[in-house]
């Protein structure tokens, strides 16, 4: 069966980095976070199952990711709101510019 990383909340950053500052280590991880964002929107040509096999999650985890965040915070927003702050665009539109089908040896990796 499938590994799924599931987002958990992580240790603070070191006390030497940030002092135990809860507000800088937020600014951090989302400064990390949007430039995230901004580097899987600039490489279109890195397909979701390519990312999936190599790392474990792709563009959907991080919208799937980015709901819980949103709701956890008392922010009802849709999946496709997720997707489109993850993907930068409609999921709908961005699929169809840019994600082709999976060969046969990229599902033969997801699904071993």
């Amino acid at each position: 069966q499938r590994r799924t990383p599931h987002a958990t909340h992580s240790p603070p950053l070191p006390a030497s980095m940030v002092s135990s500052n809860l507000p800088l280590q937020t600014e951090i991880e989302a400064y990390a976070f949007r430039q995230l964002l901004a580097h899987l929107r600039s490489r279109p040509d890195v397909a979701n199952i390519d990312v999936m096999n190599l790392a474990g999650f792709c563009r959907n985890c991080l919208s799937k990711w980015y709901l819980k965040g949103a709701n956890e915070a008392g922010l009802r927003i849709s999946y496709d709101d997720a997707c489109e702050a993850v993907y930068g665009e409609p999921y709908g539109e961005w699929k169809k510019k840019h994600q082709g089908k999976a060969t046969r040896e990229q599902m033969e990796r997801y699904e071993a």
